[in-house]
């Protein structure tokens, strides 16, 4: 996807996730300054941020996870805003970009099975972090293989094709299964709700 939507798309996508990852350290700091405070997004025994915030899995590297995403959503941003301004980047920087969101993938994808299978709540502002992370890498990925298909023969390879052809289902098969798994996982305290 060249177009400029896809661009407003990463940029505004991007900048959600960068104000998630900064609402979280912010929340994160006021926790260390004060074990009593609460934070702005613990609303319940299931989507509570602050059970989540005082986890080993929340500072897996030694500091609060959000860092990472401060930096990371930062480079997306300024990636987002040159496609906006149609800044053609080398095929180079859109793979580099698109591994660094697999691997932002991947460490999303498990605090998913953290949160919902080892701590047992959901941290809303993660939630968002892990919503934005799913499209980002799909649209980094799409404009990957379209600056390989400008710089080879103009197609991308059968792979490619089928990737471009099927991004936006495979994105909402993605969403759909975390949210099933949400679901069930909770199913017990939803159903408490009604």
């Amino acid at each position: 996807m060249r177009t400029r939507a896809g661009a407003a798309v990463f940029t505004i996508f991007s900048a959600i996730g960068l104000l998630a990852a900064l609402t979280l350290t912010i929340e994160r700091f006021k926790l260390l300054e004060d074990a009593s405070y609460v934070p702005s997004c613990s609303l319940n025994p299931v989507l509570s941020c602050g059970s989540v915030m005082v986890t080993k899995q929340a500072a897996l590297f030694g500091f609060p996870n959000p860092i990472l995403g401060i930096a990371a959503f930062s480079i997306a941003l300024v990636a987002g805003v040159l496609w906006l301004g149609r800044v053609e980047l080398p095929h180079w920087f859109w793979l580099g970009m698109s591994g660094g969101l697999l691997l932002g993938e991947v460490f999303v994808h498990w605090l998913i099975v953290q949160s919902l299978y080892e701590i047992g709540a959901l941290c809303p502002y993660c939630m968002v972090v892990w919503a934005v992370t799913m499209p980002l890498f799909v649209l980094a990925l799409s404009r990957t293989i379209g600056t390989a298909s400008s710089t080879t023969d103009g197609a991308p390879g059968t792979i490619g094709r089928l990737f471009l052809e099927w991004r936006w289902t495979l994105l909402a098969v993605w969403y759909a299964i975390v949210i099933a798994l949400i679901g069930i996982r909770f199913s017990d305290y939803w159903a408490s709700l009604l």
